[in-house]
């Protein structure tokens, strides 16, 4: 996400947000680093209940 954006952002908004969409749904299938992320803020995550 942090390499290509900014070259973007002057040319076209439409062009950066759809480079923004193709790049979070390529987060989409890592979930180690969403967890990264998410560690890094340092707050505890409260999975809610399983359903009966």
């Amino acid at each position: 996400m942090k390499h290509s954006p900014a070259n973007l952002a002057c040319v076209a908004l439409d062009l950066l947000a759809a480079l923004v969409r193709k790049r979070l749904k390529r987060l989409q299938y890592r979930p180690d680093v969403l967890d990264g992320f998410l560690a890094g803020t340092g707050l505890a995550i409260d999975l809610p209940p399983p359903s009966p």
